[in-house]
């Protein structure tokens, strides 16, 4: 990302998303799940929580994450990045099984979690890799916070900026970390509804402007819907089978940014919450 918005690329849902990189920079990877799952023991026994999830996910693409609370979007996530390792089945980043916390990803959390005593831009500045001499530290973190609109803000501290410009600083130290794939856990979950909207949007431009891979986990149908190339559904197949599998998958038509007041996208909004148990009228 040291060309840090060099290029602007719109994405076409009915194309694959092609990847950037950059002669110093890391570009977008493809990322794919084989036959994972995903079980927790205990004294009171085994709890499954995933199984047999295998899907793959294209260099640059946007894919979400959707279903009901327990049904394993965050331990995806999770596995992707090396949080956690999966009890069978196997996780791959450009063909190359994840073993550990791996370094090709960023992770954006629902709390912004900056640290409180170092000011905005200090905070961005934690995610550049270590081996970046000062003056790419200063450069990649001047255009992050350009980015995400905070370059005035860069000497607070993070008591002294609103939820959402905390949210979009944490945004920018994933994205200092020059990821091959960007890990969104329900990232606008505790934003207000105009503030989710703007984030939205915010997402979108970086994205055109640095199409890395991004998984994106959440529970606003809307969301997947406006961020997504394509959404996951997770829940249960409706077997006896214990732990959570894909139960389905759409792709989202139209390129990005999507006319929220699409009929089609209406049309699509109330099939998922059907799917999700949900009257959508």
């Amino acid at each position: 990302m040291s060309a840090l918005l060099s290029r602007t690329v719109s994405t076409d849902s009915a194309a694959p998303p092609t990847a950037v990189s950059d002669p110093q920079g890391t570009a977008a990877m493809p990322v794919s799940f084989e036959a994972l799952g995903r079980s927790f023991s205990s004294k009171a026994g085994t709890h499954t929580v995933l199984r047999d999830v295998s899907f793959d996910i294209q260099a640059g693409e946007i894919v979400a994450l959707l279903g009901p609370s327990g049904c394993g979007k965050s331990t995806l996530l999770r596995a992707v990045a090396g949080l956690d390792a999966p009890s069978t089945g196997t996780v791959s980043i450009d063909g190359t099984a994840v073993s550990g916390i791996d370094s090709r990803c960023a992770v954006a959390f629902q709390e912004p979690r900056l640290l409180p005593w170092k000011s905005i831009a200090s905070n961005v500045a934690v995610g550049v890799p270590s081996g970046a001499d000062a003056a790419r530290r200063r450069h990649v973190v001047k255009n992050l916070l350009e980015l995400v609109g905070l370059s005035k803000f860069a000497g607070h501290r993070p008591r002294e900026i609103s939820g959402g410009m905390a949210q979009r600083a944490s945004l920018a130290r994933a994205l200092a970390r020059n990821p091959a794939v960007l890990l969104l856990d329900e990232p606008f979950g505790a934003l207000d509804a105009l503030t989710r909207i703007t984030m939205q949007d915010l997402l979108l431009d970086v994205h055109a402007a640095e199409p890395t891979t991004v998984l994106l986990v959440t529970h606003d149908v809307d969301e997947a819907l406006q961020l997504a190339d394509r959404i996951i559904l997770l829940g249960s197949d409706g077997t006896d089978t214990p732990g959570c599998t894909i139960v389905r998958t759409v792709n989202v038509p139209g390129p990005r940014p999507r006319d929220r007041a699409s009929s089609e996208l209406a049309g699509l909004r109330s099939s998922l919450l059907a799917s999700l148990g949900v009257d959508g009228h």
